[in-house]
């Protein structure tokens, strides 16, 4: 992809994801994502309703009436974003790959954070740390963030480790953030970092696949090619078992992955690369709201 290529597609993805952002997502990303506590803010004079605990002794014996403390939210968070980058999510077979879905969702929560005034920071990852995007504020760091999401591809032919990019985040992000990651979750065993990262952030999983991930259709002989192992094999789709088998794996990896999340503490979601992403992101943020 040429230089031009890449920044047309930049301004694409940021002309519909910060509108998305800024009109549906700001006030419910808001809402759904806590600050660190509550800062002193002001005092004011009491009124009826008010929290009695809350009230200032010392001005109120200096005044000769009752005044309350005001606190309000201490705001600023920490968005980390660990984008899987690996061989298996450029695949998909309707308009849209897993690779561009992926990159669309962390955009729209890029710029969501971003008007939140919050900082955002990514790592990608393959079955190794493939760059590292340390947190920060602003338009500018949010556009440099999807220009590496479209442009960026993992340095050789490579699987899926998420376990290292867990890792990554708990030796690298010292204080609480709120971390999403997105990827198929076609992986090896990653529990353990599952359970470190949950326990110390606020952590989100958000799966993308395909609906040919999910069930092959019947279409005869086809030729298939493992994109991270590069292995290739015929296929009888026409096989009804063999189907069944397909769809059954398909099965036992999504519970496997639902009970990893619910073990660990962190909320798992599922978007198909046919299905509307905004709808699962509404129904998140409202539901912790």
């Amino acid at each position: 992809m040429t230089t031009s290529e890449i920044l047309k597609k930049v301004r694409k993805i940021e002309i519909k994801t910060k509108g998305l952002s800024s009109h549906i997502f700001s006030g419910e990303y808001h809402s759904a994502f806590k600050g660190r506590g509550m800062s002193f803010s002001e005092v004011r004079e009491y009124m009826p309703g008010d929290d009695v605990r809350a009230i200032d002794w010392n001005v109120t014996a200096r005044l000769s009436a009752p005044y309350v403390k005001v606190f309000e939210e201490e705001r600023e968070l920490t968005l980390m974003l660990l984008v899987d980058i690996s061989r298996s999510s450029v695949f998909g077979s309707d308009i849209i790959s897993k690779k561009a879905l992926i990159t669309e969702i962390a955009a729209v929560l890029s710029f969501s954070a971003n008007t939140n005034n919050d900082k955002v920071g990514v790592i990608f990852f393959s079955d190794k740390i493939e760059k590292f995007i340390p947190p920060k504020k602003g338009k500018v760091h949010v556009l440099r963030i999807i220009r590496e999401l479209v442009a960026l591809e993992p340095a050789t032919e490579s699987g899926t480790n998420i376990a290292v990019a867990l890792e990554f985040l708990n030796n690298v992000v010292r204080q609480r953030c709120i971390g999403f990651l997105l990827s198929d979750l076609i992986a090896p065993p990653y529990e353990q970092a599952l359970k470190m990262a949950a326990r110390k952030h606020d952590f989100v999983g958000l799966q993308v696949f395909d609906h040919l991930d999910a069930e092959l259709p019947d279409v005869g002989l086809i030729a298939v090619k493992d994109a991270e192992s590069g292995k290739k094999m015929l296929m009888d789709t026409s096989d009804k078992a063999m189907r069944q088998q397909y769809a059954f794996a398909f099965k036992r990896h999504q519970d496997y992955c639902k009970e990893v999340f619910f073990k660990s503490g962190a909320q798992l979601l599922s978007v198909r690369t046919d299905q509307d992403y905004i709808k699962v992101l509404q129904g998140f943020f409202r539901g912790r709201i």
